[in-house]
């Protein structure tokens, strides 16, 4: 094989196979891997050189590969380097052979450092089919995670996330040192150790607790396993009840984290991981598919739960097939398959599949369409559940409304370079021109868009000059990073500014504001500081929404931080008064408005971010810098330190 074929200047581990699973290339990471050298491995079945335990997940992942055009994905478990055995997800798919027109599988490892979470389901998983508990620590972090596992084990342990040092003072103080080298142990898994454990609800438990080292990803970071078995035997209805709670408890998390990926999904590649790793195993199912919509052609995805002869003939399948898969996506109809005769009965022309002997035997089939509200099925997505399994009222509205947010995803993905320049557009006419000449008055405004989204954001500012001559200043943040949020930020802006030139007091338009959006009913919360500045004698009067403190800035080089007062966010609480204050701006002193991508950041927090852009506001009037000067200044430090959200800025020097 041509030794320059991308697959050898991969870091992580990668090798490409014959459709018969032998390998016919790999680079050093998956010789690494496979714990011997390259020459080794080559010509060698790839199933065979994994560890026993982890060769029937690895056998489906190639057997998908090697009879479809389909992306199998999952999560394998190999020897690592230094004893701590990795945790990685593995892709599967056909690629042509570079140096011929042969087709071969490429298996490789995907980059999981935005989404660990996902390597943590099959361990999960295995623990509640063992009936025991899971945690996870991070002894740089100092705390533990609890992961779930028996429902009655998770109901012991009712933080989610707690300090090492709490855990530890549950303990029984004369089990408390074996814990700790539990805690310490350097090896790659420790033998059990018995501990009583001190419960908030139901007095002491005897636990028995392993631990082990695992690496998440092949760079990924290590952490300790915490492996709990509950030898004691208690009350059952008290267990079932705690049960119940932790077990809603753990649900509710995943399906957050399934949601918030779904929606922070950017790629085709990104949203089929998010699936495959997560559907089956948020509602409880055997397997799951993602099937997408490709010229009238269904091609699909799987996590490779089912066995691949029970579904490689819906790759390829036509949009008009009369079967339930097409059906539910021409349609828009949720379907639910309990077993073969209610198949037969509603499709009896699509009878042609596989798996149909094994419907209401081995399996009960949900198919959800993904799309959004009122508009056409991109795809859909299928769990295989076990048989006699009915899924809830809840739960079939849970999955649509899931596949509601793939279906944004889908599309968000296929027009995003669309809607960009859109939003491009789109944010050049929202940003006002601020008035020129003013008095005694320098005034500067910067605007840097979120470097994620669509590169438009909810921050505004805005500033104009009042009949009797004075200045409205404001600057806000609505909430989110698309073009909604700027719709909703335009909507805003225009509202206070029409309202202003009526009411003089920034208390009440902010008041009038939010009584405003919540008659519209609006889906969008704001924040927003708003001043009235005299320039004749540099009264002040201002309030604030909820919004980062204000910055006063000296000519001697000092500054202040000023909390305004005023109320809650925009739109979110009715009934409300805001209040303001009057104060007055200093010959040669300047307010810095900001919102919160200017002071808050990865490492920053906002006492620092505050402290750090009053600092550089009152050196850079020492120095004798104008308004626009010191904007630069400020804006320029935000920018380095590495920000995502929206970076908005006013600065208003009295001269």
């Amino acid at each position: 094989m041509d030794a320059s074929h991308e697959l050898f200047r991969r870091a992580d581990p990668a090798a490409l196979l014959t459709l018969d699973g032998v390998i016919s290339g790999l680079n050093a990471a998956m010789a690494t891997v496979l714990g011997r050298s390259a020459e080794q491995c080559l010509g060698r079945g790839f199933v065979d050189l994994w560890p026993a335990s982890q060769r029937v997940s690895a056998e489906s992942l190639v057997l998908h590969a090697a009879r479809t055009q389909s992306v199998a994905m999952r999560v394998l478990e190999f020897p690592g380097r230094g004893g701590a055995p990795v945790a990685c997800l593995i892709e599967t798919r056909q690629v042509k052979d570079p140096a011929g027109d042969a087709q071969l599988i490429l298996v490789h490892a995907l980059d999981s450092r935005n989404d660990l979470a996902s390597l943590l389901i099959p361990f999960r998983l295995a623990a509640m089919a063992a009936d025991l508990g899971l945690w996870v620590c991070s002894p740089q972090e100092h705390q533990i995670e609890w992961l779930g596992g028996a429902p009655a084990l998770t109901a012991t342990f009712p933080d989610p996330i707690a300090p090492i040092s709490r855990v530890t003072s549950a303990v029984h103080p004369d089990d408390r040192e074996a814990f700790e080298q539990l805690m310490r142990s350097a090896s790659a898994q420790s033998s059990w150790v018995r501990l009583r454990y001190l419960t908030p609800h139901d007095g002491w438990h005897q636990l028995a607790v392993q631990t082990r080292r695992i690496r998440l990803g092949y760079a990924g970071p290590e952490r300790i396993f915490g492996v709990v078995r509950d030898d004691t035997k208690q009350e059952k209805r008290r267990k079932e009840a705690q049960a119940a709670l932790a077990a809603e408890r753990q649900r509710a998390k995943d399906i957050a984290e399934f949601s918030s990926a779904l929606i922070t999904a950017a790629t085709d590649q990104e949203l089929e991981q998010v699936v495959l790793t997560r559907l089956a195993a948020t509602f409880g199912a055997s397997g799951a598919l993602l099937t997408l919509v490709d010229n009238d052609r269904l091609c699909y995805f799987t996590d490779a739960g089912m066995a691949m002869w029970e579904i490689e003939t819906l790759d390829g399948l036509r949009l008009d097939h009369p079967s339930p898969l097409p059906e539910a996506i021409r349609t828009g109809r949720p379907q639910f398959i309990p077993d073969r005769d209610d198949y037969i009965r509603r499709w009896p022309h699509g009878a042609a599949v596989p798996w149909l002997s094994r419907i209401g035997f081995d399996y009960a089939i949900a198919i959800t369409p993904l799309s959004e509200t009122g508009n056409q099925s991109l795809g859909a997505w299928m769990v295989f559940y076990r048989s006699g399994h009915q899924p809830s009222l809840d739960e079939q509205t849970l999955m649509g409304t899931l596949a509601d947010l793939a279906g944004q995803a889908l599309k968000r993905i296929s027009s995003q370079k669309a809607r960009v320049e859109l939003a491009t557009a789109l944010q050049k006419t929202m940003l006002p021109t601020l008035p020129e000449h003013l008095p005694g008055l320098e005034i500067a405004a910067r605007y840097r868009p979120s470097r994620v989204g669509l590169d438009i954001g909810g921050d505004w500012y805005d500033a104009f000059v009042m009949p009797d001559g004075a200045i409205v200043l404001e600057i806000g943040d609505a909430q989110g990073h698309d073009v909604d949020a700027a719709a909703a930020m335009g909507q805003v802006r225009a509202s206070m500014r029409a309202i202003a030139a009526h009411e003089p007091d920034p208390a009440t338009v902010l008041t009038r504001i939010n009584e405003l959006l919540i008659t519209m009913d609006a889906a969008r919360f704001a924040s927003c500081t708003m001043l009235h500045l005299d320039p004749s004698d540099g009264q002040v009067t201002g309030t604030s929404a909820g919004h980062v403190p204000l910055l006063y800035a000296r000519k001697d080089g000092s500054h202040s931080i000023r909390e305004l007062p005023g109320g809650p966010l925009l739109g979110v609480v009715p009934d409300t008064d805001y209040r303001e204050e009057t104060f007055t701006l200093d010959e040669g002193s300047a307010l810095v408005m900001v919102t919160d991508g200017v002071v808050e950041g990865p490492g920053l927090t906002l006492d620092a971010g505050l402290e750090r852009a009053g600092t550089l506001a009152g050196e850079a009037l020492h120095d004798g810098l104008n308004a626009e000067e010191t904007a630069d200044r400020i804006l320029d430090a935000a920018v380095a330190v590495d920000h995502l959200d929206d970076v908005t800025l006013l600065v208003i020097r009295r001269t």
